[in-house]
């Protein structure tokens, strides 16, 4: 059985405004009002809960790791309860993820988000049936780049591994798919935008549109 593995954040949805959003939630809360620009912030959204209050903190004196471990359950809590407010699947994604289970392709999501919050924002979202499997950060004692990961998410569909395919945004889906040795495509509309061209994956999307083709070429 042939796969394709999909990152979440930045690569299937821009759910940076959500995240920023949450971060701000915590500095309002402590009085300094919101710190981070949605759009100028947004490639700092999509590395974690811990770097948005890093870089918030940053901005308002020395960056105390307590106080970011005591902020951090906060994020998380509003981040929950406003998880798609602003947040919106990229262009194409649902015409593309039908066509690929047309041509027979098990579909699966392999994410560094909590998969609480993860199951939460697909269901949300309208795709969760999609996706045979779904795993997040804390599915597993490890998580990407580590390859364990990416495999168990094969896995768990009952498919390939070397009939497989992983869609990311980042370095760091870049690494895993290295790690696990399949192919990785990069989305060039994700965070790091042109950026990915340095990342040598097997292929770039530059739409979704494309997607059933190029997995056609490179594991079809």
């Amino acid at each position: 059985m042939k796969n394709v593995i999909f990152d979440l954040d930045g690569t299937l949805a821009d759910t940076s405004a959500d995240l920023i959003a949450a971060a701000n939630a915590c500095f309002v809360g402590l009085g300094q009002g919101a710190l981070l620009d949605p759009v100028k912030d947004a490639k700092t959204g999509f590395a974690g809960g811990r770097a948005m209050l890093r870089l918030g903190f940053s901005r308002i004196g020395t960056v105390d790791e307590a106080a970011i471990d005591a902020q951090f359950p906060l994020l998380l809590e509003h981040y929950a309860e406003h998880i798609d407010v602003h947040t919106r699947l990229y262009d194409g994604v649902e015409a593309a993820l039908d066509e690929l289970a047309a041509r027979g392709y098990r579909l699966g999501i392999c994410t560094n988000k909590p998969v609480g919050l993860a199951e939460t924002l697909v269901a949300r979202l309208g795709i969760r049936d999609r996706f045979a499997a779904l795993l997040g950060a804390d599915s597993l004692p490890v998580r990407k780049p580590d390859p364990q990961h990416l495999w168990q998410t094969i896995d768990d569909l009952g498919g390939a591994r070397d009939r497989s395919a992983l869609i990311g945004d980042t370095i760091t889906d870049a690494r895993a798919a290295v790690n696990a040795n399949v192919p990785c495509v990069l989305v060039s509309f994700g965070p790091e935008g042109s950026g990915v061209q340095d990342m040598q994956a097997a292929a770039l999307l530059d739409h979704f549109d494309d997607l059933p083709d190029l997995m056609d070429q490179l594991i079809g």
